[in-house]
């Protein structure tokens, strides 16, 4: 039944050699269960409920993209999305945590929309290649930025904005853990992430930084703080489409970027380009979004740890199935993941940081249409503590230049209308400063 379900032999696979795949994704991903409460407490979400929706969302995406996409693809609220949430729109903008909520759910279901009349592609094509590098390059610069402040390496200061913190115990055992990562990373260690969390809870227990959890294994924490807190009335006012269709176009290129590099891996990639059972794949994204919206958190998408589980053999939803299993079943362990300190999974922000920023030598920069853009969306991420006016200022940027350079004909028509939206952005968040 399993076989014909999953057509798992015609994929050139096993049971056995999916469970192992689904296993090693779980591993691969799971630092996301102790970060991702971590990031949005910071909004004054609570953490607990936070550890419930997290991973009931991931499980559920992650069951969609296996059962109805059958891929061995994994889902969680990403990376970069939660830190766009948490510091720029709550704490940047002043937008209560569940105004965001609403911000997520409505971009979810305009991304379903967009998804099933197929106009997804047609936004994908009108954003040049080398400025979908510098989105991610600006995301990974800005989440390795807040990953150093929860580490308590940088800190603010008066005279100079920002400064080195002091080097006590915490910082000193977070960039252990950094240490630890680094190692497993450069020997290909699967896993690396969740290790370097776990050995700097385990030394900051040890050294009574944290105390430790009264229980192995208790009740889920209630989701009732969380669910179905979204304020869509004041998601949908003007000021927030901005916010909007900056999780649009942020999750776009995550989840379409992640879908395209696992599916050459997992071969479901014809000859002429085309990725077999794309749309499914998009409509599981997108719909894992609006659940996990409902659910209390972030927006979900696509894991580019799904390839630790691709190569390890997965090719079908089987290992997905695996990998949502285990997610439901760390829901039962919530008091260690509870106790996990902040300074632990910062370096997993600065991680994760580095392998967004890593595709920035693909950008042009010798010529300065491209550059420029680039440098502005990187650059004013972090600045402004705002990916969405990273982008704002980005877009613009690269209708500019291209006017300058004289290529005006090659921007593409939907490009105009996404700068001269972005520059009503730029305005209306500079006149509620």
């Amino acid at each position: 039944m399993l076989d014909r379900f999953f057509r798992i032999r015609a994929r050139g696979s096993t049971p056995a050699r999916e469970a192992a795949a689904g296993a090693a994704t779980f591993l691969t991903m799971a630092y996301i269960i102790f970060v991702n409460p971590g990031v949005l407490s910071a909004a004054g979400m609570d953490p607990g409920a936070v550890i419930t929706a997290t991973i009931l969302a991931s499980a559920l995406g992650t069951l969609l993209a296996g059962l109805w996409a059958n891929v061995p693809f994994a889902m969680a609220p990403g990376m970069g999305l939660n830190a766009f949430f948490a510091y720029s729109l709550v704490i940047g903008q002043g937008v209560s945590w569940q105004t965001a909520l609403g911000v997520v759910f409505v971009s979810g279901i305009v991304f379903l929309v967009l998804t099933l009349l197929g106009i997804r592609r047609h936004i994908i094509a009108a954003i040049p290649g080398e400025f979908r590098l510098a989105i991610a390059a600006g995301i990974g610069l800005f989440i390795a930025f807040i990953g150093l402040q929860n580490l308590g390496l940088v800190q603010a200061s008066e005279a100079t904005l920002v400064t080195l913190g002091p080097l006590g115990r915490p910082v000193v055992l977070g960039l252990a853990g950094l240490l630890v990562i680094t190692v497993l990373e450069i020997r290909r260690i699967p896993g690396s992430i969740l290790a370097g969390i776990l050995v700097t809870t385990v030394l900051a227990v040890l050294l009574g930084e944290v105390a430790p959890p009264q229980a192995l294994v208790s009740r889920p924490p209630s989701l009732e703080p969380v669910l179905f807190r979204m304020d869509l009335a004041a998601a949908v006012k003007w000021g927030m489409w901005g916010a909007i269709f900056s999780f649009m176009f942020v999750d776009l290129f995550d989840s379409v970027g992640t879908i395209v590099a696992c599916s050459y891996e997992a071969g479901r990639v014809g000859e002429d380009g085309s990725i077999a059972d794309i749309d499914r794949i998009l409509e599981a994204d997108a719909v894992a979004t609006v659940a996990g919206a409902i659910l209390g958190t972030s927006t979900t998408t696509t894991y580019i740890e799904s390839g630790a589980g691709i190569a390890q053999g997965g090719r079908t939803g089987l290992a997905s199935v695996v990998t949502a299993l285990l997610f439901l079943l760390a829901l039962f362990f919530t008091p260690v993941i509870g106790m996990v300190p902040g300074f632990a999974t910062a370096p997993a922000l600065i991680v994760v940081g580095v392998s967004m920023f890593r595709n920035v030598s693909r950008i042009a920069w010798d010529r300065f249409e491209s550059a420029v853009p680039a440098f502005l969306a990187i650059i004013l991420m972090p600045l402004t503590y705002s990916i969405s006016m990273g982008l704002a200022f980005g877009f613009t940027a690269h209708v500019l230049a291209s006017v300058a350079a004289g290529r005006a004909r090659d921007v593409h028509p939907l490009m105009w209308g996404i700068a001269a939206f972005s520059v009503l952005d730029i305005v209306l968040a500079s006149a509620l400063k």
